[in-house]
C-alpha cells in the first residue's frame, strides 16, 4: 500500500503549491520516449535518456534556486578576509592599556572560527533536543530552515559591521580592535547554520549516483560568491567615493549596508523558494508489512 506525505505539516518553510515539482517538469519526459528511429538503429545517448536520469535531472533542477540563494553569503563573508582586516590596522590592537603586544589584523578572523565551533555545538546540545520536541523531526530543524537562519545572521553581521565602521570613524582617538568581535562572530554562527545546511541539503537532496556532484555544487558557491564580491566592490570603487584609498575618508558602512540590503532581497527570495521546494520522495520498506511505501524526506529533514 502505498501513500505519500506531504510535507506541508512537516518544515515551516512549505506550502501546498510548488514550484518545480515532477509535474511541472513533465516536459523532461519526452526524453525518454522511444521513437521509430530509435527503434530502427541504435539510440543515442543525446536523444534517448532512461527514467531514472530523466528523475535525476529534474532532482538538480530543484536544487537550483536553492543554490543560488547561498551565493550572497559567501560575497558577506568575503569582507571579512578584506576590509574587516583594513578596520583592524587602524584601530587600537593592545590587548589592554598597559600592554605592548598588538594584535595582528589577521588574527581576527580566530573569533569566527571559536564562533562557528561554539554555534555547532550548542546546535547538536541544545537546539537539535529542544526543536525536535517540536517538529517530530529526528534533525530538529530541516535543512532549509537552517539555512534560513544563517543568511538572517550573515545579514545581521554586515548590518553591524556598518554600525562599527561609522563608530570608529567617528571616535575623536583609536578604539579597540575588540570592538569588531560581533561582526566577527555572527559571521561564525551565520556559517555554522548556512554553510553546514547547505551542504547536508545537496548531499541529502541529490540523486544516489550523484552524490559527489553536490558537494561540488557547494564549492561552486563559494567560488560564485568569491566572484560576485569582486564585482559588487568593483562597481562601488568605480561609481562612487565609499572606498578611498584611506578608509578614514571613505564610507565603508555604506558598502556594509548595501550588501546587507542586498542580502536582505535574497533572504525573500530564498524563502519564497524554500516554501516552494517539494523534497525528493523515497521508499521505506515497512517492517511489519513487509510492504512499501513512499515517502518525502521530511523525517529525515
Amino acid at each position: 500500500m502505498c501513500s505519500m506525505r506531504t510535507m506541508s505539516s512537516m518544515h515551516p518553510f512549505h506550502w501546498l503549491g510548488s514550484w518545480f515539482t515532477p509535474s511541472s517538469l513533465s516536459f523532461l519526459d519526452k526524453a525518454a520516449v522511444v521513437t521509430e528511429q530509435d527503434e530502427l538503429s541504435q539510440p543515442s545517448p543525446w536523444r534517448l535518456s532512461t527514467v531514472h536520469r530523466i528523475e535525476e535531472l529534474k532532482s538538480l533542477i530543484r536544487m537550483g534556486p536553492i543554490w543560488a540563494a547561498g551565493i550572497l553569503v559567501i560575497t558577506a563573508a568575503a569582507q571579512q578576509n578584506t576590509f574587516s582586516l583594513q578596520q583592524a590596522r587602524l584601530m587600537d590592537r593592545r590587548l589592554s592599556r598597559s600592554s605592548s603586544f598588538l594584535v595582528p589584523p589577521g588574527s581576527m578572523t580566530v573569533f569566527t572560527m571559536l564562533s562557528m565551533l561554539s554555534t555547532i555545538s550548542l546546535y547538536d546540545r541544545l537546539l537539535v533536543p529542544f526543536a525536535r520536541r517540536l517538529t517530530g523531526l529526528d534533525r530538529g530543524i530541516s535543512f532549509l530552515l537552517r539555512m534560513g537562519l544563517g543568511f538572517a545572521l550573515s545579514a545581521a553581521a554586515t548590518l553591524v559591521a556598518g554600525l562599527v565602521e561609522v563608530r570608529r570613524r567617528r571616535a575623536a582617538s583609536d578604539i579597540s580592535v575588540f570592538w569588531l568581535v560581533p561582526q566577527y562572530a555572527l559571521f561564525g554562527a551565520a556559517e555554522a547554520f548556512a554553510s553546514i545546511g547547505h551542504l547536508e541539503f545537496f548531499y541529502d537532496q541529490a540523486p544516489e549516483s550523484m552524490r559527489s556532484t553536490a558537494a561540488a555544487l557547494f564549492w561552486l558557491s563559494i567560488s560564485a560568491g568569491s566572484y560576485v564580491s569582486s564585482m559588487v566592490v568593483a562597481a562601488v570603487h568605480r561609481y562612487s567615493g565609499w572606498l578611498g584609498d584611506d578608509l578614514n575618508k571613505g564610507r565603508l558602512e555604506l558598502l556594509y549596508w548595501l550588501i546587507t540590503g542586498m542580502q536582505v532581497l535574497n533572504l525573500g527570495y530564498y524563502v519564497l523558494c524554500a516554501r516552494c521546494y517539494t523534497y525528493k520522495p523515497v521508499r521505506v520498506m515497512s517492517e511489519k508489512s513487509g510492504g512499501e511505501r513512499v515517502q518525502a524526506t521530511g523525517n529525515n529533514v
